[in-house]
């Protein structure tokens, strides 16, 4: 495979879940003290499972960091993209295996990154170990089934297709053969940036991060190999709900990647693969300075938004910023997605304290 397959990690056996999760709603938790019991939030399994599968990478997790710079250029250019899909063994939590189905490796797929004018010229593989025929369906293209005609591949083959970029926003792009929730729900899906001609203003950070659901023959926290339930997939009742494609990934708990200080401005490219649900995207502690809502770039942003919903096959551009240190999580405001499925990511944020716009001292300290 083009992935160097590697041995999974030592993670931590206990999970960022349950009431730790939402402790920013309710009350302040010091960073070392977020973890509770992973196994807290399982119930009674509903079908006998497999023993957990040797993994064939180490993380799935795409990194919120890795997206291309903003585009500096004035004129239209040739932006080549090249795409690997990969049918991969990952761990969704600590002893918990599923069956991913990917674009190069990752969840989300790779942010592709173009600017209005641009031509897309792509290259998709299928690589040879897969058992399923994929392709690639891009809400930034116009034309049939926004290329997923032209991009079908079966395992060892390729197709190339070029298109023009001709209206800016964040849109997603996805697989689209038979079963295409299936394939989305497994992992297949991703966001490509049309920048406005003028470009974006600068902010400090940029990330990336991508939300769908898991529907599985398990229960949230069983361990062992969780095969895909069309099942629950056809009632909408899914078994986790992600960020990046495992629980709680991006956090202190696992990959803890959205450092940033607390003068530094943050913009999050936030895309919801779905198949089936909507995301209430929210940052707890704090709100969004700016929402282009559905990515609409050519359209003003909203300000100050506490929770902006995010349609299943859309995406959000939100910038945020944070004059008091500590941790932000980033949430599904339907809660029970984050306290029992998953759906949670974090931006911690270093710097002095601000007693000015925050002071978490109690009456009777403050006379002491």
């Amino acid at each position: 495979m083009s992935l160097e397959l590697t041995r999974r990690r030592m993670l931590q056996t206990t999970g960022l879940g349950g009431a730790a999760a939402l402790a920013g709603c309710v009350a302040g938790a010091p960073r070392a003290d977020t973890s509770v019991d992973a196994g807290a939030v399982a119930t009674a399994p509903t079908a006998q499972l497999d023993a957990a599968k040797p993994v064939d990478v180490d993380r799935i997790a795409a990194d919120p960091r890795d997206l291309p710079p903003p585009i500096t250029r004035t004129e239209p250019a040739v932006v080549p993209v090249e795409l690997e899909t990969l049918e991969l063994v990952a761990e969704v939590e600590p002893g918990v295996t599923f069956d991913y189905m990917t674009f190069d490796g990752q969840v989300p797929g790779p942010l592709i990154r173009a600017r209005v004018g641009d031509t897309i010229d792509l290259t998709i593989r299928n690589h040879p170990d897969n058992a399923m025929v994929h392709n690639v369906d891009f809400h930034a293209c116009r034309g049939p089934g926004g290329g997923a005609e032209a991009t079908l591949v079966a395992p060892g083959e390729e197709r190339r297709l070029q298109f023009q970029v001709t209206y800016p926003g964040a849109f997603i792009y996805h697989c689209a053969v038979a079963n295409v929730d299936y394939h989305i729900s497994a992992g297949m899906f991703g966001i490509i940036l049309v920048e406005p001609e003028e470009g974006l203003p600068a902010v400090d950070h940029e990330f990336y991060l991508g939300q769908h659901e898991l529907y599985t023959e398990g229960e949230t926290g069983e361990e062992g190999h969780h095969g895909f339930s069309f099942a629950r997939m056809a009632a909408e009742d899914p078994t986790y709900v992600l960020m990046n494609g495992e629980k709680y990934a991006i956090g202190p708990q696992q990959y803890d990647e959205m450092n940033i200080r607390t003068d530094e401005t943050v913009r999050i490219f936030y895309g919801v693969g779905g198949p089936n649900l909507f995301s209430s995207f929210h940052p707890i502690g704090s709100v969004w300075d700016e929402v282009y809502r559905q990515g609409a770039l050519a359209s003003p942003p909203d300000r100050y938004v506490q929770t902006t919903p995010v349609l299943p096959g859309s995406a959000a551009v939100v910038t945020m910023h944070t004059p008091v240190p500590g941790d932000y999580k980033l949430v599904d405001h339907a809660l029970s997605r984050v306290a029992r499925k998953g759906a949670l990511a974090v931006v911690h944020a270093e710097g002095p304290e601000n007693p000015d716009v925050f002071s978490p001292e109690s009456a009777a300290e403050e006379t002491a």
